[in-house]
């Protein structure tokens, strides 16, 4: 575990190492690496306040081990447990704003949904299937189910605790939050909450009998459950019945005062003798299911994709159960009873002794209590952007566009005025013939979709490609889809084996010159509520050469053209592995001719082998490589011979970074691109994906400071080291504090501009 501070700012510029004790060890950035910082270890052992658990369980590396060797990589479904252990961290992070710290832990109880339903559910299938392939790191999925069930349960664990003895007390205490016990309050306000339970509850429950006569009910995903047990008062027999909580009207029930709440199950657990009168209540006890969503699809076989897609959601709800959550306490017979019908083991039981679903903590999260939440962000209009001032004349987008192109940052800019505009000018100006976009998740009532819509209706050609397969917006997409086809938009329901996940828009103008194309090219989704949470950048430019190749890769989106040619774009499946390849063994070239071999990418998730292992023969040959990976990693840095020259960090914070950034040094000529794809397999083998250069050198120095802000940053930085442990890296200045994304919410405000020292990624 060593505090690594970052490389490649200046050749003389010293930065001190994060350690606890305050103590500053100065190092050259320059000529750092790795390895050559590994005398830091003393101290390490003082940092367990800045360190999360590490459930990667990494080996020890032979000396002469291959580039295919397990022990190279981390476990994908591990190291995406450790980013979930980061997130955690924000919920115990006292720094953070009390409310932020509660939507925290509730985004972390959502995400552990998602492991569950998405990796654990497609390592049972593996197992069921038999698969005897091994992954990178050289486990079969019955191993990787092992390490993972051991790895959640500390998560589980600390959460409850965090919960109990931190949060929920601090609520009260300082925000005048109080989640009640029903049994703590008083008589009186207990009889007010079963008024409240005749009136506003009852009518809705549906008590399901458990007999021979009553199979054991169907239990949708994710639903909250009481699992009752009753005696006949004359017979002396017992009996079980599920009773489904109805929390889609809420789950915190209101009392009088202002911000106090009882939950739900509690209510109907104390009303129980209401709904099973003639019976004697022996005990209920919640429960929480959570069914597999790894279905296999054979898109080859299918005749008709959206009822392939429409017949998946189907099976999706009676998919089989992968975790049970249950209240400590509960029996051991009724336990046994729904391990034997859910057709599980005990293996996949989770027991708390406090709340089930820490994901409805979200809405005490959104209570207005401004005092314990961040303060309000506004994105700003960017510049470029800006109407005339005094209202006298309106500027259309295209204009502006043709004077050169423009990179908008999200959140820090308006996506309303910049990408919706965008949108939403081109749906009614005469003078546009045609529109295309890629869809791949939006937002509720999206204002894009609108747009979309209004453009038909006014006659023009609207091409909308909806990716009915993007996760868990399948039925959205769907929806959208229906309504755009109804309203004249020419849609198409993606490609047969692969996902589009690029996000681009392509408007064609009539101009006095001719006919001329419009292009948005991001990193990002078009949806503008994920816009005000998530960090991405967008490209839009009237570039012959773009407008080209992003009209040609529609041609292939939405027809059979499947042979297509581009000038620059860099497109998945097709041909932008072989050039990140290209490009990486360019820095080796450079690096022994020049020695100035470098590279910085920042990701969501890197996991391709390939790519790693072009990273390591790159880090082997002395090129430096930076690389600012979120979520999950495979490659482990800094181990001596084959990844010394290669740092990680992780950003987390008030923003989801999103925003995909790559640059390639390029002998002091470089190179920079932004898109929508991960150097992970899925998006470079699986998927439709654009990356565009950045050719501009404004915008060029743009990205040079979004990445030195990456990398020089103390406050969400997270270092990963080679034996899984990830080191938050601790501010060592007042100055330090702010972090990236106050920075530049900060710049944004101010408008900076072009005055900031010089800076050089090198």
């Amino acid at each position: 575990m060593l505090g690594v501070p970052p490389r490649g700012i200046h050749d003389n510029e010293l930065v001190s190492r994060p350690m606890s004790d305050k103590t500053k060890t100065p190092i050259n950035i320059e000529k750092a690496s790795g390895a050559g910082a590994a005398e830091a270890t003393n101290g390490a052992s003082h940092q367990l306040e800045f360190t999360v658990p590490t459930a990667t369980s990494p080996r020890p590396v032979p000396r002469n081990a291959s580039l295919d060797h397990p022990t190279l990589y981390f476990n994908r479904e591990l190291s995406w447990l450790d980013f979930n252990w980061r997130v955690l961290y924000q919920a115990m992070d006292t720094r953070m704003p009390l409310l932020e710290r509660v939507r925290f832990l509730a985004i972390t109880s959502s995400n552990l949904d998602e492991f569950f339903r998405k990796r654990i559910g497609g390592l049972k299938r593996q197992k069921l299937a038999g698969v005897r392939a091994l992954s990178p790191d050289g486990r079969t999925p019955q191993e990787q189910l092992e390490l993972c069930r051991a790895a959640v349960r500390p998560i589980f664990r600390t959460l409850t605790k965090l919960w109990k003895e931190d949060l929920k007390p601090q609520l009260e205490a300082d925000a005048g939050i109080v989640i009640h016990n029903y049994e703590d309050l008083s008589k009186h306000r207990q009889r007010k909450l079963d008024v409240y339970f005749q009136e506003n509850i009852f009518p809705i429950l549906t008590p399901l009998a458990v007999d021979p006569g009553h199979p054991f009910p169907f239990i949708s995903n994710l639903s909250l459950s009481l699992a009752v047990t009753l005696r006949h008062p004359t017979r002396g027999t017992t009996h079980f019945a599920r009773l489904k909580v109805p929390t889609s009207r809420g789950r915190w029930v209101p009392l009088a005062k202002p911000n106090h709440f009882v939950p739900l199950e509690q209510v109907i657990k104390h009303n129980l003798s209401e709904l099973f009168r003639g019976m004697e209540l022996v005990d209920a006890h919640a429960f929480r299911i959570t069914r597999n969503a790894d279905i296999r699809r054979d898109e080859e076989e299918a005749e008709d994709l959206l009822e392939m897609i429409s017949e998946e959601l189907r099976e999706r709800r009676f998919a089989p159960v992968v975790r049970l959550e249950l209240e400590q306490g509960m029996p051991q017979e009724v336990r046994g009873v729904l391990i034997r019908e859910l057709q599980l083991e005990e293996v996949d039981v989770y027991e708390t002794e406090g709340l089930l679903n820490y994901t409805d903590l979200f809405v005490l999260a959104g209570l207005d209590v401004p005092e314990h939440q961040f303060a309000p962000w506004e994105p700003v209009i960017p510049s470029r952007l800006l109407r005339d001032p005094e209202g006298k004349e309106h500027v259309n987008m295209f204009s502006m566009i043709r004077e050169g192109d423009i990179m908008v940052h999200h959140p820090y800019e308006s996506f309303t005025a910049s990408v919706q505009r965008f949108v939403e000018e081109a749906a009614v100006d005469p003078q546009v013939l045609a529109m295309k976009l890629t869809l791949y998740r939006t937002s509720e009532e999206s204002p894009i979709v609108a747009a979309l819509i209004r453009a038909a209706e006014l006659g023009k050609q609207v091409a909308v490609l909806v990716e009915v397969k993007a996760r868990f917006d399948e039925e959205n997409n769907i929806e959208w889809a229906q309504m755009l086809e109804k309203s004249g938009v020419h849609v198409t329901y993606g490609l047969v084996g692969l996902k589009t996940h690029t996000k681009t828009t392509l408007i064609i103008r009539e101009e006095p010159g001719g006919l001329r194309t419009y292009c948005h090219i991001g990193t990002g989704n078009y949806n503008s509520k994920t816009a005000r949470l998530y960090t991405d950048l967008g490209l839009f430019t009237c570039s012959t050469d773009l407008g080209y190749d992003v009209t040609n890769l529609f041609h292939y989106l939405t027809g059979y053209a499947p042979e297509q040619h581009y000038r620059k774009l860099l497109i998945a499946p097709r041909e932008m592995r072989k050039t990140f390849f290209k490009l990486i063994r360019e820095e080796v070239r450079h690096q022994k001719r020049s020695g100035n071999g470098r590279i910085v990418a920042k990701m969501n998730g890197l996991d391709d082998v390939e790519m790693i292992q072009e990273l390591y023969r790159a880090s082997q040959a002395g090129v430096k490589i930076d690389l600012i990976v979120r979520g999950h990693c495979r490659l482990r840095p800094g181990l001596p011979g084959f990844s010394d020259n290669i740092r990680i960090i992780s950003i987390i914070g008030r923003f989801l970074e999103h925003s995909r950034v790559y640059y390639f040094g390029n002998n002091g000529e470089p190179l920079f691109y932004i898109g929508s794809a991960d150097w992970m397999r899925r998006n470079l083998d699986d998927r439709v994906e654009a990356i565009a250069p950045i050719e501009d050198e404004e915008m060029r120095n743009r990205l040079r400071r979004l990445i030195r802000f990456c990398l020089e940053d103390q406050r969400l930085a997270w270092d990963l080291f080679p034996d899984g442990f990830y080191i938050q890296r601790q501010p060592n200045e007042e100055a330090e504090e702010e972090g990236l994304h106050n920075l530049l919410m900060r710049r944004a405000r101010e408008r900076t501009t072009e005055s900031d020292r010089p800076w050089d990624i090198g």
